[in-house]
C-alpha cells in the first residue's frame, strides 16, 4: 500500500514538472509573439463603444475582449509545437529523429576453449511504412576466425532480438558467449551503446538491437500533421467502417442538440422554481445536489438496464448530463437578481407575472447563457461515452472503433471535428448572448 502511494506521489512530481514545462514553453511563445505584435502595430487604436466610457477597466470582464491576432498565434504555434513534437516534413528537422538506414556494429564471442573472434552485424532500420525491407549487404570479411558476420533488419524505433552465435563455428556449444560490442565488455542484462544506437544482452545471451529513437514522438502516439490531413480526405471520400465522415457528425451533432434542449427545457424552468420557492428548493435540492457531481460515464450501466442501446439511451444520458448544469445556473440566475431592482418594480405596482417577466428573466440570462455554454461542452464531452452504447453512427463511435485498431489518426480528426463544432456552437450562443442580453455587465 504504502509502495503505490509512493509511486502514485511520484508519478504525480512527474506529471507536474511535464506539465509546467509545457505551459512554459507555450507562454514563452505567447511572450514572444506579444512583443512582435507590439512592435508591428505601436500606435494603438482608440476604444470605441461601451468600454471607452468606463474609467476602471482592470478587473472588469466585460471590458475584456479577445485579441484575435493572439488567437490566431495560438493556432499556429500549436500546430507548429505539433509538427516539430512529431518531426513533420512540413517543416525543417528541428529535433532528431529516428535514425532509418544502414548501421552496424561489431561484437566479440568467445567459445569452449576460450578463444575470442570478432564478427560485424548489419543493421538496416527501415521506416515504420515500408514493410518490405530487403536484408543489408554483408561488405568485407565481415568476420574473422569462428566468428561469422550477421544481418538484422529492424523498423524504427523498435528492438529486434539476434542471436549472432547461431551463426558462428562452435555457436551452440557449452560455454559459447558474446563478451563485448565495439571492444566494450556486455554481459547479461546490460547495454552497450553503438554508433546509432545500443544493444542490450538479454538473460540468455541474445542480442537486442534498439536503433536510436530521438526524441519526436512515433506516429502511433502522435501522427504529424500531414498524416492526420491525408487520413482526413481519404476518411472524407470513402468515410470509415462503410459510414460517411459527415453522417457522423451529424448523428453526433443532432443527439447533442436533443439531449442539451430536453435538459434546458427541464433543466431551466426546474431552477427557477427553486429559486423562487422554499418548499420547492427544499423538495428538489437533495437530488440536484446529489446528482450534479455523479459523472454521466457513471450511469452508463444504468442507462443500458434502463433504455437499452437504442437511441433513448444515447439522448437519456446526453438530457441528464445538461439537466442539472442548466437547474443550477438557472437557479444561481434567479438567487442572484439585485433585490432593489425588484423592490422598485414593487414600488411602480408590477405583479409577481411582471416581476418574473420583466425583472427575474432578464436578470437571470446572463447566467443562464455561461450554463448553457458549460452544458454544451459537457454534452460534447459525454457524446463519445454515449456512443459508446452499441451506437453503429456517430463521430464518437468513428474514434472508438479507431482505438481499437490503434489508428490515431482518425482518433485525432474526431477529436479535432467534435473540437470545432463545440466551438462553433459555443460562439454561436455567444453572438445570441450579445444579442439577446446587452446588459449583461453594465449593471
Amino acid at each position: 500500500m504504502g509502495q503505490e502511494i509512493i509511486a502514485v506521489i511520484g508519478t504525480t512530481l512527474w506529471m507536474i514538472v511535464g506539465i509546467i514545462g509545457i505551459f512554459v514553453i507555450y507562454l514563452a511563445v505567447s511572450g514572444l509573439c506579444y512583443f512582435a505584435h507590439n512592435l508591428y502595430s505601436r500606435r494603438k487604436e482608440s476604444i470605441k463603444g461601451y468600454t471607452s466610457l468606463k474609467t476602471v477597466t482592470f478587473g472588469d470582464e466585460s471590458s475584456v475582449t479577445a485579441n484575435r491576432v493572439a488567437s490566431i498565434a495560438a493556432v499556429v504555434t500549436l500546430f507548429l509545437l505539433w509538427g516539430i513534437a512529431t518531426g513533420s516534413k512540413l517543416l525543417p528537422p528541428i529535433l532528431p529523429g529516428p535514425f532509418v538506414g544502414d548501421t552496424s556494429f561489431e561484437y566479440t564471442a568467445t567459445n569452449a576453449t576460450g578463444d575470442t573472434a570478432n564478427a560485424t552485424v548489419f543493421v538496416r532500420v527501415h521506416a515504420a511504412a515500408n514493410k518490405k525491407a530487403e536484408k543489408p549487404t554483408i561488405t568485407g570479411d565481415g568476420g574473422a576466425g569462428f566468428a561469422k558476420a550477421d544481418t538484422v533488419i529492424v523498423p524504427e524505433r523498435r528492438t529486434k532480438i539476434i542471436k549472432a552465435q547461431n551463426n558462428d563455428d562452435g555457436g551452440k556449444e557449452a560455454g559459447f558467449k558474446v563478451t563485448a560490442i565495439n571492444g566494450q565488455a556486455i554481459a547479461p542484462k546490460q547495454t552497450v551503446p553503438f554508433k546509432d544506437g545500443e544493444v542490450y544482452m538479454t538473460a540468455k545471451g541474445s542480442l537486442s538491437v534498439r536503433p536510436a529513437t530521438g526524441v519526436t514522438m512515433e506516429a502511433l502516439y502522435l501522427p504529424p500533421p500531414e498524416l492526420v490531413w491525408t487520413r482526413f480526405v481519404n476518411v472524407f471520400q470513402n468515410g470509415y467502417l462503410g459510414v460517411g465522415l459527415f453522417e457522423n457528425v451529424f448523428w453526433s451533432l443532432i443527439r447533442v442538440v436533443i439531449g442539451f434542449t430536453l435538459g434546458c427545457l427541464f433543466g431551466i424552468p426546474l431552477g427557477f422554481a427553486m429559486g423562487l420557492n422554499s418548499w420547492l428548493r427544499g423538495w428538489f435540492e437533495p437530488i440536484v445536489e446529489f446528482m450534479r457531481p455523479v459523472p454521466p460515464l457513471a450511469l452508463i450501466p444504468l442507462i443500458i438496464i434502463w433504455f437499452g442501446i437504442g437511441e433513448q439511451g444515447k439522448i437519456s444520458l446526453l438530457f441528464l448530463a445538461a439537466l442539472w448544469i442548466m437547474t443550477i445556473a438557472a437557479r444561481a440566475g434567479v438567487s442572484g437578481v439585485n433585490i432593489a431592482k425588484v423592490h422598485a418594480a414593487y414600488s411602480l405596482g408590477a405583479s409577481k407575472r411582471q416581476i418574473l417577466s420583466k425583472v427575474i428573466l432578464p436578470n437571470s440570462l446572463p447566467e443562464i447563457f455561461t450554463g448553457a455554454r458549460v452544458a454544451m461542452g459537457v454534452c460534447w464531452g459525454t457524446v463519445v461515452a454515449a456512443e459508446l452504447v452499441a451506437a453503429e453512427k456517430g463521430a464518437g463511435k468513428m474514434i472508438i472503433a479507431a482505438s481499437k485498431f490503434q489508428l490515431t489518426d482518425i482518433v485525432i480528426i474526431g477529436i479535432i471535428i467534435i473540437g470545432i463544432i463545440g466551438y462553433g456552437i459555443d460562439v454561436l450562443m455567444r453572438i445570441a448572448e450579445n444579442r439577446l442580453v446587452p446588459w449583461k455587465g453594465k449593471g
